[in-house]
C-alpha cells in the first residue's frame, strides 16, 4: 500500500566510515532534520541558422549535497560521523576534524523509511524489509560543522556535506551502495547492509543550556567588557562554534566524475559569543593589540547530574573583535569573536579538540 506521506516518525539516518564498504553503518542519534539535493549542470549547444538548441550536454559532475541537524549529547554521533572525540580511555590527542582532512572515498549517508504510521525503531522492525525504502547519498565529504548554544534552546549541531552521488531503493531488501568510483564515476555495485534502527544507545536525552559553561576568561585582559569567570562577568546568552571546510571539486579529462573533493586550506574555526554587558574593564585598544599571545577557550556541557558530557577546547585562539550595542528598550550587549586555525592531524596546539563520555563501540 502506497504511503500518503512521510514524517520523522518513520525515518532513521545512518552513516558509515568508508563509502566503498557494504557495512560499518551507525545510526545517528537525536536527529532533528535531514535534507539532500542534487543539481545537474548542462550547457545548451546552439549554432547560427537555428533558433532552438541542438543539444544540452553535461560538462561538469552533478552537484550533490546533504545536511542534517541533531541534538548534542555525549559525542557518539560525532564519532559516528568520523570526528575524533577523546573518551576516558583515549590517550592520544588529535584534532577534532583530523579524520576529514584527507580526501579518501568519503562516507555514505542512508535514510531508511518505514511504512506510514510506524516507528522506525520498533523492536521487531527489520531494517532490510520489502516494506521499507531508502535514499542514499554516496561519497559524502564534510563541508561544515557548527554547534549552536543559547538560552532557552537545546544545544544543536548542524553538519553539511558535498557528495558525488544519490540513489533511491523502493525495496530495502537489497540496498544498492550509493557510492561511486571517483575515478570513472561508475557505481561501486555492492549492496549496503544496515543494522536495525534503535532509539539510541546513549543515556543522555539532551543537554540543557543551564549546564553550559563558556570559558573565555583567558581573554579578560583583552576586552573592554568584563568577561571574567565570576558572577560579575558578562552574562552570556549564546555561543556558536563554526568549523567551515569548503572544498574544491577536482576534475580531469577522461573522467565523468570529480576524482577528489579537496579541503581548501587554511581552515579557520570561529567562536561567536553574545552576552548582556554589565561591567567594563580599564582597557586601551592601543595596549591590547600589543598582546599577541594565543590562549585557549573551552565550551563545557554537563548532563543533569553535573558530569561533563562533552567539552570543546579551542587551542591557539586569537581574539578578533568586540562589538557593543545599546538602544532604547534593550539590554546593552556585547558580541565577541575568537578564532583558531585548524592544524594538521599531529598538531596538538592549534585547532578544535573534543572530549566526550560516550564509549559505545562503533560498527
Amino acid at each position: 500500500m502506497a504511503r500518503n506521506r512521510v514524517i520523522y516518525q518513520s525515518e532513521a539516518l545512518f552513516v558509515n566510515q568508508d563509502a566503498a564498504l557494504v557495512d560499518g553503518y551507525n545510526q545517528l542519534e537525536r536527529v532533528q532534520s535531514a535534507n539532500y539535493s542534487y543539481t545537474i549542470n548542462r550547457q545548451d549547444i546552439n549554432q547560427y541558422g537555428q533558433l532552438g538548441k541542438l543539444d544540452s550536454i553535461i560538462l561538469d559532475a552533478p552537484t550533490v549535497s546533504a545536511d542534517a541537524s541533531y541534538y548534542l549529547t555525549d559525542g557518539f554521533t560525532e564519532r559516528a560521523l568520523g570526528f575524533y572525540v577523546q573518551t576516558g580511555d583515549a590517550i592520544v590527542e588529535a584534532g577534532f576534524v583530523s579524520g576529514h582532512l584527507a580526501d579518501g572515498s568519503g562516507r555514505n549517508l542512508i535514510i531508511l523509511t518505514t511504512p506510514e504510521g510506524t516507528d522506525a525503531d520498533l523492536p521487531d522492525r527489520t531494517a532490510l524489509s520489502v516494506d521499507n525504502s531508502t535514499i542514499g547519498v554516496g561519497n559524502c565529504y564534510l563541508s561544515d560543522y557548527s554547534v549552536d548554544m543559547s538560552v532557552g534552546a537545546i544545544p544543536t549541531v548542524s553538519v553539511s556535506f558535498d557528495a558525488l552521488n544519490i540513489n533511491a531503493d523502493a525495496d530495502a531488501t537489497a540496498i544498492l551502495n550509493p557510492a561511486i568510483h571517483p575515478v570513472d564515476g561508475t557505481s561501486v555495485g555492492n549492496a549496503a547492509t544496515l543494522p536495525n534502527p534503535t532509539t539510541g544507545q546513549g543515556d543522555i536525552a539532551a543537554l540543557r543550556p543551564g549546564n553550559i559553561t563558556v570559558g573565555i576568561s583567558n581573554f579578560e585582559s583583552e576586552t573592554l567588557a568584563d568577561i571574567g569567570a565570576d558572577s560579575e562577568g558578562a552574562h552570556i546568552q549564546s555561543a556558536s562554534l563554526s568549523i567551515p571546510m569548503s572544498r574544491s571539486t577536482l576534475e580531469r579529462l577522461g573522467s565523468r566524475s570529480a576524482y577528489a573533493r579537496s579541503v581548501d586550506f587554511p581552515v579557520v574555526s570561529t567562536l561567536s559569543v553574545s552576552a548582556i554587558l554589565n561591567e567594563v574593564e580599564s582597557q586601551n585598544l592601543a595596549d591590547i593589540i600589543d598582546d599577541e599571545t594565543e590562549k585557549d577557550v573551552t565550551l563545557t556541557l554537563q548532563d543533569n547530574d553535573g558530569t561533563q558530557a562533552v567539552v570543546y577546547t579551542l587551542k591557539g585562539c586569537s581574539f578578533d573583535s568586540e562589538s557593543i550595542s545599546s538602544s532604547i528598550g534593550a539590554n546593552k550587549s556585547v558580541d565577541l569573536t575568537f578564532s583558531t586555525s585548524v592544524g594538521g592531524p599531529a598538531d596538538t596546539s592549534h585547532g578544535v579538540f573534543m572530549s566526550g563520555v560516550s564509549k559505545i563501540a562503533l560498527a
